[in-house]
């Protein structure tokens, strides 16, 4: 990733010589962190099978980058080329799930959002509640719409778009969750989720989320893993770990592998950064989290939800994680914890149903809405047989 010299690809005139399928449709997947590439993948077998188009893939370079993050993209084992050959060459259609670099690209750009919904729920680090994903700052260069298709997960969404950035609404779509949609259809495999995770008949699944801030659970009370494999008894009990890559890739690997050691040892299951919390939401008797999306996505699931009291801060009222504090149960870190596990409770199916509609507006429909949205931009009719949703796939809990 690191390499200035071009890559041997479609769209360069010095290796047309090479090529064994001229003419086919060139797609950029734009990969700045892990969070952008996963829900990229969710979209990815739509389209690319379809021998009329080739997949490429890039890391913007805006002066920072996450470490990590070229290793991470080379696991797709796409064609990966240099960003500066990225910003030179026309592409067909360009696919992203977040903003970074996108004013520098040649070609239409399909923008969606990369955890729940577009708007968020934090407020930005300039204190500003209006800077949120459908803010015109995001959205335009000068005078010009970036996306020339905007992926909304509501139609809330949308109007909140015509008061925020107006110029963008002809391109917008209300497409639904892709990642939530998936979890749904992996809840028939529930079984095999929770063999993959380890746990034993009659154990209760409880999945810890904290995204990234000092906000965030971890960032609050860096012990609550430790706490709960101690509190909850591992018979009746099994605990997941689930850390935004944020905190990942901001400490590395080895960092977290070791601050989290002693609660590994005494029973803690750790998902990597990648994959693996989807099927541990599927599987999961119960979530403990912050503001991050693993809960709200959690409680649109049905499942017992105690979301950390702390995190609410610089959380933007009416968000959808605001509005899951007032569904999910307290989490009070300064109290016995196991006490507040048992009584959490499931929400009703109005409050899920709420939830629901905040996360998406097209229930099991993303895919199908995203691969027209596609095959439109890139003028191409769509390949006859049906594209599946696919269930979340199997975890992976690191050794």
């Amino acid at each position: 990733m690191t390499d200035t010299g071009r890559v041997i690809a479609a769209g360069d005139r010095v290796a047309d010589f090479w090529m064994s399928l001229p003419g086919v449709k060139r797609i950029l997947v734009v990969v700045p962190h892990v969070q952008a590439g996963e829900r990229l993948l969710d979209i990815l077998p739509a389209l690319e099978s379809d021998m009329r188009i080739q997949v490429m893939l890039s890391t913007p370079e805006t002066g920072y980058r996450w470490a990590g993050i070229g290793e991470y993209v080379r696991r797709f084992d796409g064609l990966v080329i240099p960003w500066r050959q990225a910003v030179s060459t026309r592409f067909d259609l360009v696919l992203a799930a977040c903003d970074w670099g996108l004013a520098e690209l040649d070609g239409p750009v399909v923008l969606m959002p990369h955890g729940v919904g577009s708007l968020g729920s934090r407020i930005g680090y300039d204190g500003d509640v209006r800077r949120h994903g459908l803010h015109r700052d995001h959205l335009m260069r000068g005078d010009d719409v970036i996306p020339a298709a905007l992926a909304l997960a509501t139609d809330d969404e949308k109007l909140v778009l015509a008061e925020t950035c107006p110029e963008a609404l002809p391109g917008a779509v209300v497409a639904g969750d892709p990642s939530f949609d998936r979890m749904l259809a992996g809840r028939p495999y529930r079984d095999a989720y929770r063999h993959a995770l380890g746990a034993s008949t009659g154990q209760r699944i409880v999945v810890v989320s904290s995204t990234w801030s000092k906000h965030s659970l971890f960032g609050t009370d860096p012990t609550i893993f430790a706490r709960l494999v101690e509190e909850l008894p591992q018979p009746d009990h099994l605990v997941v770990a689930v850390l935004h890559p944020f905190v990942w890739h901001a400490y590395s690997r080895r960092q977290v592998l070791a601050w989290l050691s002693g609660p590994r040892e005494r029973g803690l299951v750790l998902l990597p950064p990648e994959e693996g919390w989807r099927a541990a939401l599927a599987a999961a008797d119960l979530a403990v989290g912050d503001l991050g999306s693993v809960l709200q996505y959690a409680a649109g699931l049905g499942l017992p939800t105690l979301m950390s009291a702390g995190s609410l801060d610089g959380v933007r009222a009416g968000s959808p994680a605001d509005l899951v504090s007032r569904i999910a149960a307290p989490l009070r870190l300064d109290r016995p914890l196991a006490p507040q596990v048992y009584r959490a409770k499931p929400p009703t199916d109005l409050k899920r149903a709420e939830v629901v509609r905040t996360i998406t507006g097209r229930p099991g429909q993303a895919l199908t809405i995203l691969r027209e949205t596609c095959y439109a931009l890139l003028g191409l009719d769509q390949p006859a047989h049906r594209v599946p949703v696919s269930p979340a796939l199997l975890p992976e809990p690191i050794e």
